[in-house]
């Protein structure tokens, strides 16, 4: 096997699951990668969309040919048209030499553009040119330019939704719309939540230059599996890192989460509210004669309020508290609250 066909089968199999959602998702991008059609692939922040749009690519006939990105999302209007279609040297102030646009660049492979939604109308307009017709001009010039991309979308918004407001060519969500590609987040795939937070877990742990990685505590791996994920993948490896690195002792089994790194009772701007007017003061309080009991009653109902303002996700809770999700597990069990 020559280097680069390891390289193109290495960022393959960079994509980690085994969940049935994930590998009917993969299975539909192994049926769309070599129809050598202009598509869209679409799902949630941190989902991997990036990874799947390569996929389309190195399983393509296009394969040997050059995969190009560009986010549509970084670059000003004018900015994007010149990256993308490249310009003539003295097309506008500062432009002194000639640039060859990313379309000119994937010629004869895949031009992957993230976050689409966010060009401007003029500049889907041109795109949809390139796809209809095969064809550019760079900004300033005259000559056409023939090309043979394939035009892979990417985005995290409802396009069609942009489209029925005018927000949103048409004609070109049309076009790129052959067929869509759809990530399932992250809370879909449970199956791989265990599975990709190992992986990162041993990732980190070569990182930091430590012999071994001895594994999740049972809560842990509870913890993970209870938690919402609205940053999927990406949140979940950040998560883990930051787990990894804090954890101590490192030669046993992790136990603490490390989901929130804003976790504080000293939060800066975090919310005091002020008793009001009619509140009872200290010394309207009734005489305590068992304190234990008193401090155990005033901790019971925080936990219990806690657990009701959460619906009862023990691991938002504990952050809710600013307490450790072991620390909270323990109070919770010594308290008796449910």
């Amino acid at each position: 096997m020559n280097s680069d066909i390891r390289y193109i089968m290495d960022d393959i199999q960079a994509i980690i699951g085994e969940d049935r959602t994930f590998l009917g998702m993969l299975e539909h991008v192994s049926q769309l990668a070599p129809m050598d059609k202009p598509c869209l692939v679409i799902g949630e922040r941190g989902s991997g969309k990036e990874l799947i749009a390569a996929r389309l690519h190195y399983l393509s006939k296009r394969w040997q040919g050059p995969l190009v990105q560009v986010n549509c999302a970084t670059l000003t209007e004018s900015l994007l048209e010149s990256e993308l279609f490249g310009h003539e040297a003295g097309a506008f102030t500062g432009a002194q030499t000639r640039h060859v646009g990313r379309f000119e660049r994937a010629d004869g492979g895949t031009l992957v553009l993230d976050e689409i939604a966010t060009a401007a109308a003029a500049t889907q307009e041109k795109i949809l040119r390139v796809i209809e017709y095969g064809e550019i001009e760079r900004v300033g010039g005259s000559q056409v330019i023939k090309l043979d991309v394939r035009v892979v979308g990417v985005t995290n918004v409802d396009l069609p939704d942009l489209a029925r407001q005018g927000k949103f060519r048409a004609d070109l969500l049309d076009r790129l719309a052959f067929d869509v590609v759809t990530v399932p987040p992250l809370r879909a795939r449970p199956v791989d939540i265990p599975l990709l937070a190992h992986a990162f877990a041993l990732d980190m742990t070569r990182e930091l230059g430590r012999e071994l990685f001895a594994g999740f505590s049972a809560d842990a791996e509870q913890a993970l599996l209870a938690y919402s994920w609205p940053g999927n993948v990406r949140e979940l490896k950040n998560v883990i890192e930051r787990s990894v690195y804090r954890m101590r002792p490192v030669d046993e089994p992790l136990g603490e989460i490390a989901f929130d790194p804003f976790a504080s009772p000293w939060r800066p701007g975090a919310r005091v509210e002020a008793a009001p007017a009619d509140a009872p003061s200290a010394a309207d309080e009734p005489a305590v004669e068992d304190f234990a009991a008193a401090v155990a009653d005033f901790e019971r109902r925080l936990l219990a309020r806690a657990m009701a303002d959460n619906r009862h996700n023990q691991t938002e809770a504990a952050q809710s508290l600013g307490l450790g999700y072991h620390q909270f597990r323990r109070l919770i069990k010594k308290r008796g609250v449910g």
